[in-house]
């Protein structure tokens, strides 16, 4: 029994041990059922987007294109249009193309392409996963787009008939058609089709061509080093373009041959011995290239509008049937073709570069990019930087960041004198001669060194340096001498930073595409640069105003003249560099000798920039002849041309004000009334930075007014005599007679005579005193003659006989009675009658009666101008009883 209830004791034991078991597993099952769940739900939605990506690559391969053999094995020619839209510039076709069939393709060449573009062509159906799956890891992590695993075969289908946006459309289509291709055709068709499609260069197209182009001789000719430079060159086909970037394509060529080596193609020691071989010596020289378009006239722009696609963002090819929509104007390029050909040129090897560039827009327009230029196979100096650009450099380096960070008006002074760099070198002016102080206007038009440098100083680099980049022109390093032009940049950056003061101050670089068009025909893609507020309105305009002046006929030492054309508001700069000392002894050169001479000027149609100068500079331009004139000379004559009759003038904008200030004054003031007109000036300021005070250093206070002026008379002379203080000063006589007024004298005396007077006649003296740079109000006095009294004695014997009717009896007893006294004192009528002309006197006028207390000076001393014209000294009360005395004798005489 014992045996049992242990036995039952063990069996709840056991059972409750089973039962923490179970409870233990029951625990740890939530946390495998939620992972059973995730990785069921994982395997659901990889299934669904497995289904979905299936679907959606489905739907899209369904719509894919269908092959055409011959899209595939012929390369499809862009389009090209001008800035109108409508004008189709016929450029580059695939007509010169060297087609080379596969068994004809050497086997070192094919070896350099595969290890380049597809190393595992012969082992994928068209589509490499393993390459793709790399490129999937570098897309994560760089972003979509960011790397490509497109095969040989994809290749040929995009370039045959998709577009090349990178979307999930095109890439599945892609895919789809690869796959396909590879089924309909075998591989070494599929690689044919891309060896000889394939663009290289401008139209240059399959490696074929390419090697009778860049070396003169067939694919079964061509050296290792010579096969691995085109095979890189597909990628970037005018990045590696030899004839045109020489380090660059060497650069390349290694990096194909060791990837050659890397893929077992050839060994080290013939990579190595491959990565030696000079570049220059296999190429076609220069003199014996031919150009690979037969019209030329647009070979330079056309150049530079293939440079641009490839450097946009994106994977644009003129490979893939493009559609581009371009700035150029056939007319405008026409006219710098015939001024590029025309007889300005004063020998045949000097050499010039023009661009023309619209103001509004920053499209080129035009390029001149060489005298007699046939494509990159020739210089193109109009993209070069390799020449100084001279004083053209002085409105965007020095002077318009003055203006804009230190708010400098246009009449801000500086003085031209002698100075030195920080080294202690001297800093030289073309003339070697100093002009003192003058506004940046006048430094500017007259192009002086010393006080570009002082601006530069005054500025700093930092914002000289901001300035000049917002307007497209970057420097490394700026120093004091680089206010005077010695940065190398070219006729392009130069128009499209003029192209900016012209614009109001919006800077647009300089670009060649408007927009492109994909091969649907219904997808495009606009391209043109956005415009960016360089500076302000201010700046801009004020910059243009003091370049107008350069070229301004009627501006004495202006450098522009030349290029003056009748009725056109235009503005600009001329250039012109030097060599060093040590360059004029090494080449045997003069001081007169210089290297480029520039000019880069604007109106609001058209900015244009102009290089001139021969290949090598050892050959000088001479500035003591007209030969430093031939950069204006060409812009004259291409702007006169393509500018219009009704093209607008540069516009003052609110934000400027136009002041008249005195030329010297420190801080920059007002002119005075006093200023010499040989120092103002009508200077531009930034509205609220203008001067709101005048200049003293000119005015004076105004001399006394000579007192007490006096005139005697006797006989027909007038004797003259006034009052002045101790002032050294002399004294300017006039007289006025009928409205007419001369000087008579200036001297120190304080007295004249006047000789000649006249019977009947009116005289008005004036006396102003004068000094050097003053003049007082004048005393004036009159003095009036009588006629001759025999005259009035005739009138009363006529008038009897006329008036005999008897109702004038009464009237004529008056002249009987008054006949005795003008008879008898004939010496004192003249005092009878000049009385009220006396009374006058007192409020006569001065000349210039500008208050009201200086019209009265004459009037104090009147009573003695009366007395002088009396011809006496006597007073009025005297003269009253000379009258009465008259009156009593006169009674006598009635009585009698």
């Amino acid at each position: 029994m014992s045996d049992k209830q242990i036995s039952r004791e063990e069996r709840r034991k056991a059972i409750e041990r089973q039962k923490k078991t179970n409870n233990k597993k029951k625990k740890k099952s939530p946390a495998i059922t939620w992972i059973k769940r995730i990785l069921l739900a994982i395997v659901v939605i990889g299934l669904a987007g497995l289904v979905f990506g299936a679907s959606l690559f489905a739907f899209y391969a369904s719509s894919a294109p269908e092959l055409d053999e011959e899209l595939l094995r012929d390369p499809i020619s862009p389009t090209f249009y001008a800035a109108d839209g409508e004008t189709e510039i016929p450029y580059i076709t695939a007509e010169n193309r060297e087609y080379v069939n596969y068994e004809d393709i050497p086997k070192t060449m094919e070896a350099a392409i595969l290890a380049t573009e597809d190393n595992r062509f012969y082992k994928h159906s068209g589509i490499d996963v393993i390459r793709l799956g790399g490129a999937v890891i570098a897309n994560i992590t760089g972003g979509f787009g960011s790397q490509g695993a497109s095969t040989i075969t994809q290749q040929v289908i995009k370039n045959s008939f998709l577009t090349n946006d990178k979307t999930l459309k095109r890439k599945a289509q892609e895919a789809y058609l690869a796959y396909k291709l590879e089924q309909e055709y075998e591989k070494e068709e599929i690689f044919e089709m891309y060896f000889n499609k394939i663009l290289m260069s401008g139209n240059i197209y399959g490696f074929g061509t390419a090697a009778e182009t860049f070396y003169g001789k067939p694919l079964n000719e061509l050296t290792l080093a010579e096969s691995a430079l085109l095979a890189g060159m597909p990628q970037s086909p005018n990045g590696y373009n030899p004839f045109k970037n020489p380090e660059r394509a060497e650069e390349r060529r290694n990096v194909v041959l060791s990837l050659m080596e890397q893929h077992g193609k050839i060994t080290t020691e013939e990579k190595e011995q491959a990565q030696t071989a000079v570049l220059a010596d296999s190429l076609v020289p220069e003199d014996q290239r031919q150009p690979q378009t037969a019209n030329t006239e647009y070979t330079a722009f056309m150049e530079m509008v293939e440079d641009e696609l490839e450097a946009l963002e994106g994977d644009y090819s003129l490979g893939d049937g493009l559609t581009i929509y371009t700035t150029l104007e056939p007319y405008v390029q026409t006219k710098v073709n015939e001024t590029m050909a025309s007889d300005l040129f004063f020998d045949d090897k000097v050499q010039s570069a023009m661009t023309v560039v619209d103001t509004k827009t920053g499209g080129i327009s035009a390029v001149g990019a060489a005298r007699e230029y046939s494509g990159d196979v020739r210089h193109n100096f109009a993209i070069a930087k390799d020449r100084q650009v001279g004083s053209t450099i002085k409105p965007v380096l020095d002077y318009g960041p003055a203006i804009e960070y230190l708010d400098w008006s246009t009449g801000q002074t500086i003085v031209d004198e002698p100075s030195s760099y920080e080294d202690g070198q001297e800093i030289r002016n073309v003339d070697g001669q100093f002009l003192g102080t003058m506004t940046i206007r006048e430094a500017l038009y007259r192009s002086r060194n010393i006080p570009a440098i002082k601006t530069l100083q005054e500025v700093g680099t930092e914002d000289a340096g901001k300035f000049m980049k917002n307007v497209g022109l970057e420097m490394d390093n700026i120093f004091e001498s680089s206010a005077l032009g010695s940065a190398e940049f070219s006729t392009v950056e130069m128009a499209g930073a003029f192209a900016a003061f012209g614009n109001d101050g919006s800077f647009i670089k300089p670009h060649t595409i408007k927009k492109i068009v994909f091969r649907d025909g219904s997808t495009e893609q606009v391209v043109a640069p956005e415009p960016v507020q360089a500076m302000k309105d201010s700046t801009a305009y004020m910059v243009t105003d003091m370049l107008r002046d350069v070229v301004d006929l009627n501006v004495p030492g202006s450098t522009g003249k030349e290029v003056a054309i009748n009725g056109l508001d235009m503005a600009g700069k001329t250039g012109t560099t030097n060599y060093s000392a040590k360059e004029l002894g090494e080449y045997g050169l003069d001081s007169s000798s210089a290297p480029d001479v520039w000019f880069a000027g604007y109106t609001t149609d058209y900015s244009i920039s102009v290089w001139s100068g021969y290949p090598s500079k050892k050959t000088p331009i001479d500035t003591a002849s007209n030969e430093r004139l031939l950069s204006q000379r060409l812009f004259k004559n291409v702007m006169s041309q393509i500018s219009s009759p009704e093209t607008a003038r540069f516009e003052q904008p609110d934000s400027v004000t136009e002041q008249v200030v005195e030329i010297g004054s420190d801080p920059l003031k007002l002119a005075s009334a006093f200023t010499p007109y040989n120092l103002r000036s009508s200077e531009l300021f930034a509205r609220g930075t203008e001067p709101n005070s005048v200049s003293q250093r000119y005015v004076v206070e105004d001399l006394d007014t000579p007192t007490r002026l006096r005139a005697k008379v006797k006989d027909q002379s007038a004797e003259l005599s006034w009052n002045y203080g101790d002032d050294d000063v002399s004294f300017e006589v006039s007289v006025e007679v009928n409205g007419s007024r001369s000087v008579l004298s200036t001297s120190s005396s304080q007295s004249y005579t006047f000789n000649g007077l006249e019977e009947g006649k009116s005289y008005t003296f004036s006396v102003v005193a004068v000094n050097s740079t003053q003049r007082s109000d004048p005393a004036s006095t009159v003095v009036e003659v009588a006629a001759a009294p025999e005259e009035p004695e005739e009138e009363p014997v006529e008038e009897p006989v006329e008036e005999e009717p008897v109702e004038e009896e009464p009237v004529e007893e008056e002249p009987v009675e008054e006949e005795p006294v003008e008879e008898e004192p004939a010496e004192e009528e003249p005092v009878e009658e000049e009385e009220p002309a006396v009374e006058e006197d007192p409020i006569d006028v001065p000349e210039d009666p500008t208050e009201e207390e200086e019209s009265e000076k004459p009037a104090a001393n009147n009573s003695e101008n009366n007395n002088a014209t009396n011809g006496n000294d006597n007073n009025k009360d005297q003269d009253k009883d000379k009258d009465k005395d008259k009156d009593k004798d006169k009674d006598k005489d009635d009585s009698n």
